[in-house]
C-alpha cells in the first residue's frame, strides 16, 4: 500500500449516510405536510370577539386604555 493512498472505508459508513438522508427526507416531508395542512384546514372555531378585526370607522380598543395611563395623560391627541 502506498503512502498517499486513500484510507480504507469503514463498514458502517453507508448505514450512517442512509440514516442522515432518511432523517433529512422525513424532516422536509414533515415541514411540507404541515405547511399544506395549515393552508387548507379552516379553524374549528370562529375568532374570539376580542380578537376580531375592527371594522373601519370604529374606535380601537386601545384608545380608552391609552388615555388612562399616566404617561399618556400629558400627550395631546389630534
Amino acid at each position: 500500500m502506498g503512502r498517499h493512498s486513500r484510507p480504507a472505508r469503514t463498514t458502517h459508513a453507508p448505514t450512517v449516510q442512509a440514516r442522515r438522508r432518511l432523517t433529512a427526507g422525513l424532516a422536509s416531508a414533515s415541514a411540507l405536510v404541515a405547511a399544506c395542512i395549515a393552508l387548507t384546514v379552516d379553524p374549528a372555531a370562529p375568532p374570539a370577539p376580542d380578537r376580531a378585526v375592527p371594522r373601519s370607522g370604529t374606535a380601537s380598543s386601545e384608545d380608552p386604555q391609552l388615555a388612562s395611563h399616566s404617561w399618556t395623560a400629558h400627550v395631546s391627541r389630534p
